[in-house]
């Protein structure tokens, strides 16, 4: 798979604007960090708290990189028509982000017969989407919040991601689902401080078979 040439974090390794392949691996030690982050919360407890069931899906219009080029995709194009599956996750080219995508990719015909669009959401530019999407295989529609803003609006970003290696980077989405149904409701909310926590599947089907 990946390949590595040292255990030390180079610079240009996040760098996401080079479209080459060195330039979109993360190093072994960022994979590492990234699989074993948890998230401190300060001494009262507050933490960001996802947006709950029966709340109205603020609405957003975010780049995806298709073969055909840029395209904008607007969340309330499906209200009235069909049920919506987000699913955020922290990065691309990381583990258990791959894994996500492409487990949801091989059963993407099941969500499409329960009358689902799903999308998947990241920071990452749509470049880098792209690239990740090609090498392994990808056909959930990646949308680039580049700017963090819909990750904030629906309460799922971290304020601090990777702080262990002086980066901090804020506004990186924990890895969190939202169905919403075609009146624009949050009818099942789920985010995970736990980067290597998978989204409950199974519920999250059994919902959108309900709603379909």
């Amino acid at each position: 798979m990946n390949r590595y040439e040292s255990p030390v974090l180079k610079p240009e390794a996040l760098r996401f604007n080079d479209l080459t392949s060195r330039d979109l691996l993360f190093d072994r030690t960022v994979v590492d960090l990234i699989l074993n982050y948890r998230p401190k919360i300060n001494s009262i407890g507050d933490s960001i708290m996802p947006l709950a069931i029966g709340t109205k899906a603020p609405d957003f219009t975010l780049s995806t990189k298709t073969g055909d080029g840029p395209k904008q995709i607007r969340l309330s194009d499906n209200f009235e028509k069909k049920n919506t599956l987000l699913l955020f996750f922290p990065m691309a080219f990381t583990g258990t982000c791959t894994t996500e995508m492409c487990e949801v990719s091989q059963g993407l015909n099941a969500y499409t017969d329960l009358n689902a669009a799903v999308y998947g959401i990241s920071g990452d530019n749509p470049f880098a989407q792209e690239a990740w999407a090609q090498k392994e295989k990808i056909t959930v529609p990646l949308l680039s919040d580049y700017e963090h803003k819909v990750a904030k609006d629906y309460g799922v970003m971290y304020d601090s991601f990777l702080p262990q290696m002086n980066l901090g980077m804020s506004g990186v989405p924990k890895r969190s689902a939202f169905v919403i149904d075609k009146n624009g409701v949050i009818q099942y909310s789920e985010s995970n401080d736990d980067a290597r926590q998978l989204p409950n599947f199974e519920k999250i089907k059994a919902k959108l078979e309900e709603l379909k």
